[in-house]
């Protein structure tokens, strides 16, 4: 998805869609991931002595910056709804 967005940008095309897709899986894939590493520690994994607090911290942010998980969603189904 991310390579598709920057081969449509690099031809000077529209890539929202693409972006935005690109950016919602991997943000969510990558807070998901981290929350099984979170319940993989058990207690230790909220603890700032692991490192696997902070990432986790960080993969939150993420769904949050350049738009949230429902912006992207909603940029999304704009174009679904446009190709219908």
């Amino acid at each position: 998805m991310i390579y598709q967005a920057a081969w449509l940008k690099s031809l000077g095309r529209r890539f929202t869609v693409e972006a935005s897709m690109g950016k919602l899986f991997a943000t969510e894939m990558a807070e998901r991931v981290c929350r099984d590493a979170i319940q993989i520690f058990g207690g230790y994994g909220y603890s700032q002595e692991y490192p696997v607090e902070r990432i986790y911290r960080d993969a939150r942010l993420m769904t949050i910056g350049e738009g949230t998980s429902e912006v992207q969603r909603l940029v999304i189904a704009r174009h679904v709804l446009q190709e219908a």
